[in-house]
């Protein structure tokens, strides 16, 4: 009798997780697909924060990012700012 339950037991299981991997495949490619957003937003976001540009620089270097993707991310930190900051002393 214990060998039946344990069979029926292991034939249940294994007809669960067969039934289940068409759910646990799509929420795999769901993370995988938000991930890949978060990975292609993280140069956006960096920019975005960063203290180095303003304004007009900051978009352009952004819209830089959309279109060239990271090549431009790899200028923004090699060539930015792009103008030398001012620098006012108070006396």
């Amino acid at each position: 009798m214990n060998v039946l339950v344990t069979l029926l037991f292991l034939f249940f299981v294994a007809f669960a997780v067969t039934a289940l991997l068409p759910v646990i495949g799509l929420l795999l490619a769901l993370a995988f697909g938000a991930g890949c957003l978060l990975l292609w937003l993280l140069p956006i976001m960096i920019i975005a924060n960063s203290d180095k540009t303003s304004g007009g620089e900051k978009v352009a270097w952004i819209c830089a990012i959309i279109f060239l993707s990271w090549f431009a991310w790899i200028f923004y930190f090699l060539l930015a700012p792009l103008k030398p900051r001012r620098r006012y002393y108070y006396y």
